[in-house]
């Protein structure tokens, strides 16, 4: 898969490069693009955002920038989903992430502060994504969430199995997993379900469904 990121601060991914499981799958399920802004403005002293029309506080990602952006790096209108990253997009479920892990190729754009002039969304984009009805200074946050939820759908991300009885897996229904307990089997009195600790996979299994969340 391909994943390209239009971002103003490509250097703020290399954390999430060395973590699993983005390194996992990162050169061989998938191919990474981090592409700066600030490369491709048809402004002066790399200026890529302004005031919106109309007043308000903040700074707004501006079209022209992100137009020149796209038609630098693809040369023309990209043909597969790009993506804008606001608090104005469809909810990010699982369900979503399965869609954009299907895919051969996803563009991200992120943005800051105030978020994106509207046009980029309406005509740039044929998608946007909200990863939660709240405000973030920055705005790469929300594409790092999505890098790292498609990277683990992804073949070899996961040991194998380890993912098919996780939240929001399509064994468990879209449902959250089971509680987890540990050792010691008692603390301060509060103690392990007794089941968990007979031995029997059977009622083990039988349990966890019970109690998926």
């Amino acid at each position: 898969m391909q994943l390209d990121v239009f971002t103003l601060v490509p250097h703020a991914y290399a954390w999430l490069t060395e973590q699993r499981p983005v390194a996992t799958v990162l050169g061989s399920e998938l191919d990474l693009r981090l592409y700066s802004y600030r490369d491709y403005t048809p402004l002066r002293a790399g200026q890529i955002d302004d005031e919106p029309y109309g007043g308000g506080a903040g700074m707004v990602l501006r079209v022209d920038v992100v137009a020149e952006a796209l038609d630098a790096v693809y040369g023309e209108a990209p043909s597969h989903r790009v993506v804008a990253l606001t608090p104005q997009g469809r909810q990010l479920t699982q369900e979503v992430v399965e869609q954009l892990a299907a895919e051969d190729h996803v563009t991200l754009l992120s943005a800051r502060f105030e978020g994106f002039d509207e046009r980029i969304v309406e005509h740039l984009c044929t998608d946007s994504i909200s990863v939660g009805p709240y405000v973030l200074s920055n705005g790469d946050l929300p594409a790092m969430i999505l890098v790292d939820a498609i990277a683990r759908r992804l073949p070899g991300a996961l040991a194998e199995g380890s993912g098919e009885l996780e939240s929001f897996s399509v064994e468990l229904g879209g449902a959250l997993e089971h509680p987890h307990y540990t050792r010691p089997a008692e603390f301060r009195g509060w103690r392990v379900p007794e089941v968990l600790l007979s031995g029997d996979h059977g009622r083990v299994e039988a349990w966890r469904r019970e109690h998926v969340r």
